[in-house]
């Protein structure tokens, strides 16, 4: 005969499995593939494309496919930090462009690679530090706000470059874009710097926790002392920090800083932060999460164009991620 005190700790072993979900309950969970919609889609992609077009998972294709991502893996980080405090920046893609031109034009002008790469920083930094200014200071909304340094930005670096495209074939650039370091070439091993300096700030730092407190609950943040103002600035200066970084990717791809606004930039890098898992209403987010669904999305489009689909049809299959991404968003715990 066994007392109730012997019969506790079975009870307690019971209790615990029946608290796990069985595979098949987590499997029909929404949560689950919401937080893993990156990850799954990715690997969906690769599967379908690989045989679809073996060509697809060649080495040399999944190093332009990686070469071609790191510019949207930086992008979304910036986004990111953005997002986390229920905010949004949509003059990314302007301030890439005016980094760009700023780039340019310092470096034509003789004053070496090295300064033309810091004020071009420099410059996509003050913009993303204006917008966090006048989202708190002015109490502006961030849609806003970010707008009209979305329409602003392409009307101050044309106004420097004249609208005409300036070379950028420094040295500098030149093997940033061809060269490599292992198996990656040197703009992939900067996403992946960029990966790893986030994530730190992100999880590992009082900013980060700040951050995220921020995002989820402003009002019980500030009332705890987190200086809410000073997070969502710096949040944004982060985000212009990143265009910047984009900015010098782009350059060195393309060989010029050319005047025109790639909007896809901005659109690329709202779907991957949440295909990622971060949520749009703040609070919640990942580093890993953006950066392998700007994988995805940049897997899209390289698997497309192996296909012969036509460029004109690739964007429906972007939009089309960016209407799913928002509906899987309902389903985030």
């Amino acid at each position: 005969m066994t007392t109730p005190e012997q019969n506790a700790p079975a009870h307690d072993a019971g209790a615990l499995e029946e608290s796990r979900p069985s595979l098949t309950a987590l499997l029909l969970d929404p949560s689950f593939w919401a937080d893993w919609a990156s990850v799954v889609g990715l690997v969906g992609l690769v599967i379908v494309f690989g045989i679809a077009q073996p060509v697809f998972l060649s080495v040399a294709n999944l190093q332009a496919l990686l070469l071609a991502a790191a510019i949207l893996v930086v992008l979304s980080i910036g986004q990111t930090f953005v997002v986390a405090t229920a905010g949004i920046d949509l003059s990314l893609a302007a301030a890439v462009m005016l980094g760009a031109i700023i780039l340019g034009l310092v470096n034509a002008a003789g004053y070496g690679i090295l300064l033309a790469c810091v004020l071009a920083v420099a410059a996509t930094s003050a913009v993303g530090f204006l917008n966090g200014v006048l989202i708190t200071a002015g109490r502006i909304p961030d849609f806003v706000v970010t707008l009209g340094t979305l329409s602003g930005n392409p009307g101050l670096a044309l106004s420097l470059g004249g609208g005409v495209p300036t070379l950028g074939g420094a040295p500098f650039l030149l093997r940033l874009a061809s060269g490599s370091f292992g198996p990656f070439g040197y703009p992939v091993w900067v996403a992946i710097a960029a990966v790893l300096v986030a994530h730190i700030a992100l999880y590992h730092t009082r900013f980060g926790v700040h951050l995220l407190a921020t995002g989820g609950q402003t009002e019980s943040a500030r009332s705890l002392g987190i200086r809410t103002n000073r997070v969502k600035i710096a949040a944004y200066t982060i985000s212009g920090v990143c265009a910047g970084v984009a900015a010098l990717l782009l350059v060195a791809r393309i060989g010029s800083a050319e005047p025109l606004i790639n909007t896809s930039l901005l659109l690329n890098s709202v779907a991957a932060v949440v295909l990622g898992g971060v949520s749009l209403f703040g609070g919640r987010a990942s580093i890993l999460g953006p950066a392998i669904g700007a994988l995805m999305l940049t897997a899209l489009v390289n698997g497309l164009t192996l296909l012969s689909v036509s460029a004109f049809y690739q964007p429906l299959a972007v939009g089309a991620i960016v209407v799913l991404a928002a509906l899987i968003m309902r389903y985030q715990k």
